[in-house]
């Protein structure tokens, strides 16, 4: 059994619903598409009361099944105004398995700013969130801690998003207490201050009860086995996400000034800084560590802490998104310099793809020119300090684009573009053309997928095939990077999940549970006034030759759908 909290926050009263079986696995992404459909949350305004917060954790919450206690916040995104689903790692839907809680709704908002803790015993409580307000995440998760013990996880709203900036997202202490893992996209930490929430304290506690624990257990040294002998694992342990930018500098698929270019260097020619195995080799040699985990039992361990050249923590992560939106994207060669300005990030709780995306359009604009460090950290400074162009910039790309008049604006339904240029990397291209959640390469990404020889029918079907597999790891607390493993061992884990839940379902409840994810997200988005117009890249991805390889884009949004809709027929 697992408990799910309905929190009306205009009230403070709380209805506990009891879950069993199989309304324990339907969780995460699906949970929120069905959820927010069902409510009709499509036409609401979505920094109005009327717009839930949903918490969500899978299955396998409290457990120490590797890569299986990620987190799903949903709600309808102020940033595209569509369904949003932002995952996270960290420790706080591990907290929420422990206290044998799925997961909880927010409902309305709060008259005043509070913080909210979930004990493990006794009932939820609201106190004064005064202490905190406008404090960068650091000092405040440092705050929170001395109040509640080190026994707790956190869930801070960005103190961007409490001026309701839509690149503020919510910040999750990973298990060393570092307020990082950021539920970042979408605008779900101006969501979360559009309810006077500043933070969320959950207990930890202990492995919670499943169906037949014994088994399960035997299914999480299976499953550690499995990761093991796996050579993509392996290479994401030594290399981090990092490695990607190696791939995608080769091919010429890395956005550059402002999706300009697709290679800020030819590796033929010098060494490329941004990737994994330069930082790799930077990092081991000043003493940081190459291998984290950033949430409880994970094996994979892609994450890292980076060290300056005095071997001190400069940032913990410093991932492949960060390195290709506010690094190459922004004209940046040198990971010190990305690593400053990810901790500055970090310390705001926003996205950082939406800002390397903005201030890439920012430049564009003649605001400030490409690879200036001190422009892009007084931009920063400005969002910290929420001047009036702080604000403008906290709006996002799409937004700022609009403002300056800039012809370029890499955005799809508003959101910035995610570090993979869509006239080369085209599986995801498509992807972040036709997701309802904007253009969010996790909804569905092959980077390595060889596309040239392949028609739109072709790509727009492997499109389709791995935003299924990435729509059921949602929905089911997994990370997806433990993919080349769980999309080949489907039956393994619905065997994991009916131990744990005592349920009896057949290997296909995996892909159905992230089809029909899919569905209820499309037909949110619908709902919402979305039509496939809004599926279409910006034009200059098809006018314009990407450098090196200059190749422009081929696929538009009608011949996509089309076939979309033949394959879901």
């Amino acid at each position: 059994m697992r408990r799910y909290l309905q929190i009306n926050l205009t009230d403070r009263s709380v209805e506990t619903e009891e879950l069993h079986g199989e309304d324990i696995v339907r969780a995460g992404r699906h949970l929120i598409a069905k959820t927010l459909l069902a409510k009709g949350t499509a036409t609401v305004d979505p920094l109005s009361p009327e717009n839930p917060l949903i918490f969500s954790a899978g299955p396998f919450a409290g457990s120490n099944f590797s890569n299986a206690n990620r987190l799903s916040v949903g709600c309808k995104s102020p940033l595209t105004g569509g369904i949003k689903e932002s995952n996270s790692g960290g420790t706080f839907a591990f907290a929420l398995g422990q206290l044998e809680i799925a997961g909880f709704t927010l409902h309305g908002a709060a008259s005043d700013w509070v913080v909210m803790r979930i004990p493990k015993e006794g009932d939820i409580t609201f106190e004064d969130a005064t202490p905190y307000l406008g404090k960068g995440n650091f000092d405040v998760a440092k705050l929170l801690f001395a109040k509640y013990g080190d026994k707790v996880s956190l869930g801070i709203c960005s103190p961007v998003g409490e001026y309701l900036g839509l690149i503020g997202g919510i910040s999750f202490t990973d298990p060393e207490g570092r307020p990082t893992r950021i539920a970042a996209r979408g605008g779900v930490g101006a969501v979360m201050g559009s309810k006077k929430i500043k933070a969320i304290v959950v207990d930890k506690d202990k492995m919670p009860q499943f169906h037949d624990r014994k088994a399960l257990m035997g299914k999480v040294r299976d499953y550690g086995k499995m990761l093991g002998a796996d050579v993509a694992i392996e290479a994401f342990s030594n290399l981090g996400t990092a490695m990607v930018g190696d791939l995608t500098n080769t091919i010429g698929g890395l956005p550059t000034r402002n999706f300009s270019a697709g290679q800020i260097i030819d590796p033929k020619t010098g060494p490329f800084m941004l990737g994994g195995d330069y930082i790799r080799e930077r990092n081991l040699a000043r003493g940081g560590e190459t291998t984290h985990a950033c949430m409880p039992g994970c094996m994979i361990r892609c994450s890292n802490v980076y060290a300056d050249e005095d071997g001190n923590e400069m940032v913990s992560p410093m991932e492949y998104e960060t390195l290709g939106l506010v690094g190459t994207n922004c004209g940046l060669t040198d990971p010190d310099h990305v690593a400053m300005l990810n901790n500055i990030a970090n310390d705001l709780g926003i996205d950082t793809i939406e800002l390397g995306a903005t201030l890439g359009v920012l430049m564009e604009s003649g605001q400030g020119a490409f690879g200036d460090l001190a422009f892009m950290a007084a931009a920063l400074e400005d969002i910290r300090k929420g001047t009036e162009r702080g604000r403008l910039l906290a709006q996002g790309t799409a937004r700022v684009g609009e403002h300056y008049k800039v012809a370029r604006v890499p955005v799809i339904k508003k959101q910035g573009i995610s570090a993979y240029d869509p006239r080369v990397i085209e599986v995801t291209g498509i992807s972040m053309m036709v997701t309802a959640q904007g253009a969010d390469h996790t909804t569905g990404n092959l980077p390595g997928y060889k596309c040239d020889d392949k028609t739109t029918e072709q790509l727009t079907e492997a499109s389709l095939d791995i935003q299924v597999l990435c729509a059921s790891a949602d929905s089911l607390g997994l990370c997806l990077f433990g993919r080349s493993v769980t999309n080949e061992n489907v039956d393994f884990i619905v065997d994991a999940i009916n131990k744990a839940c005592g349920t009896a379902l057949e290997p296909g409840f995996y892909r159905e549970i992230g089809l029909q994810t899919l569905r209820d997200e499309w037909a949110f988005n619908k709902e919402a006034g979305f039509t496939e117009e809004d599926d279409e890249l910006p034009a200059f991805f098809r006018d314009e030759a990407l450098p090196p390889t200059g190749k422009q884009a081929r696929h538009r949004s009608a011949e996509v759908n089309a076939h979309l809709r033949e394959l879901l027929a």
